[in-house]
């Protein structure tokens, strides 16, 4: 049986700040050879040459081996999954997920949040949007998902993955074997990783069949409800991180999910706070929160259309400001104004994650004693 997890949110002071963690770590709230995943925020340009994902994750991983008892290899083995770019008012921050010993844990039958995670086997740039990374990254989650102590697919309530993206270096590497890659556009590929590996997510769960090469990125009705997909230079393999809900488990933590429809869909974010276990009124406010919600985590697209809810926009046709950045900073403001807290998990780039113009959200909760 897995052991219960602590879980906390942390603010990040500046990009190669881990003192919050540090702290946690030296007032007794977790400890370091504990702490079995990260997912955070950091301020970067959200791109391709966003190295400010690869400043926080050395701080962390600095902090998790001067203050515990692990090898080099060890920490450099624990997901750690940064996601690039605070836009509009969207705080960088990391959410810290450690183990507890048993005996330190709330005791309860009721499900409870639990943890796994695994890597993939190598993909190769090849790999990348193609049938290939789908099963490779469906075989990864499937190992998370056994490590976490979940069996029913249905108690996985959100997938957090890190894939690496096409560069002009692994692009020339592929033709050097003399393989094709999917495409030279760079910064196409972020969205292309991203979408490919929502698919092998959701085949791993059952919400689609396996799909086909034509249609990644193209059949938008093939998603998943609880993909959460990033990606970037960082890696050669998919990193996954599943996070669901255990009996037995015990401990005071509850994760739900729900999906937005669409970039303005409040009630998307609060239905996954009621599936986490929170009592709220039919029309809730901020305040109705009482200080229980750990961190919201969604997934945000521009929709292919050029519109939400009938009025249009010029997202994508802006050649200024790419619309990456207008989406994240337009769903950052809206989870912020139902959580009451810029510090909030919004990643772009949602591909075969939720419905288009949508996307996935995951609530963590916590429910006391």
């Amino acid at each position: 049986m897995p052991e219960p997890i602590e879980v906390r949110k942390v603010p990040l002071h500046t990009v190669s700040d881990a003192s919050e963690l540090a702290a946690l770590i030296d007032n007794g709230v977790i400890e370091a050879d504990r702490v079995i995943a990260v997912i955070g925020k950091t301020e970067g340009n959200g791109g391709v040459n966003d190295y400010t994902r690869i400043i926080a994750d050395r701080a962390f991983r600095e902090v998790l081996a001067a203050k515990g008892t692990r090898t080099a290899e060890q920490v450099r083995a624990i997901p750690i999954v940064w996601s690039g770019g605070t836009d509009g008012v969207i705080s960088p921050h990391a959410t810290i997920f450690a183990t507890l010993p048993p005996e330190q844990a709330v005791r309860t039958d009721e499900p409870r949040l639990t943890i796994g995670f695994a890597m993939s086997e190598r993909l190769l740039p090849e790999d990348i949007g193609r049938t290939a990374m789908i099963t490779k990254v469906a075989d990864a989650v499937r190992v998370a998902m056994e490590r976490a102590g979940i069996t029913d697919p249905a108690d996985v309530h959100y997938v957090q993955t890190k894939t690496p993206l096409l560069t002009i270096h692994t692009i020339r590497d592929a033709k050097s074997r003399g393989m094709t890659v999917w495409t030279e556009n760079t910064h196409e590929s972020m969205d292309l990783s991203n979408g490919c590996t929502a698919l092998g997510i959701a085949v791993a769960l059952g919400e689609i069949e396996m799909p086909s090469d034509a249609d990644v990125l193209h059949n938008r009705e093939l998603y998943s409800s609880v993909a959460s997909c990033s990606s970037g230079v960082e890696l050669d393999q998919a990193q996954v991180v599943v996070a669901g809900n255990a009996r037995g488990v015990g401990g005071r933590y509850r994760i739900g999910h729900s999906v937005m429809r669409d970039a303005l869909d409040t009630d998307g974010i609060w239905a996954a706070i009621r599936d986490a276990g929170l009592d709220l009124p039919d029309r809730p406010h901020t305040s109705d929160l009482d200080g229980r919600l750990v961190n919201v985590f969604l997934k945000c697209e521009a929709s292919q259309d050029g519109q939400v809810r009938g009025r249009r926009n010029a997202m994508l046709d802006d050649s200024d400001v790419h619309w990456h950045r207008q989406i994240k900073a337009c769903v950052g403001g809206v989870a912020a104004s139902v959580t009451g807290d810029p510090a909030v998990f919004v990643s772009v780039s949602a591909a075969h994650q939720g419905p288009d113009g949508g996307g996935p959200v995951a609530a963590i909760v916590d429910l006391g004693e």
